[in-house]
């Protein structure tokens, strides 16, 4: 292993990086056989799940055994052409559907500690009188 690929597999990464692919406008007839050979070239694959239903179709997730695999397969297939269609590869974010669904939530409890801040003030000018 020559040292210039050593070092770029030691370096910082950034924080959205990680081993979930999302794979975005694949040809509707793409077998998960030519998925792992296009994928595979990039390092141990541990699971590959192809959208089947309607909304889904078209997309897949590609997950690795290490974090460099990911971070070097997208960074090659971002707009690699299969069957006449442009790949469109993203690391998979897990936090960003959580955070439109808790947005209500989030401003229940702001709601609630304002009222709770406020009858403390209540209170602290009591003591002050």
């Amino acid at each position: 292993m020559s040292l210039a690929y050593r070092k770029s597999r030691t370096g910082q990464l950034p924080p959205n990086v990680n081993r979930i692919l999302l794979v975005k406008n694949l040809p509707f007839k793409i077998t998960s056989e030519e998925m792992y050979d296009l994928f595979g070239r990039y390092g141990a694959i541990r699971q590959i799940r192809i959208g089947t239903t309607q909304k889904t179709r078209g997309t897949a997730f590609v997950v690795y055994e290490d974090i460099f695999d990911a971070k070097e397969a997208c960074s090659h297939l971002q707009g690699f052409n299969v069957m006449g269609r442009y790949l469109v590869v993203l690391y998979y974010q897990t936090n960003y559907k959580a955070k439109k669904v808790d947005l209500s939530k989030e401003e229940e409890r702001v709601e609630r500690l304002r009222r709770q801040y406020k009858s403390m003030s209540k209170d602290d000018e009591d003591v002050l009188d």
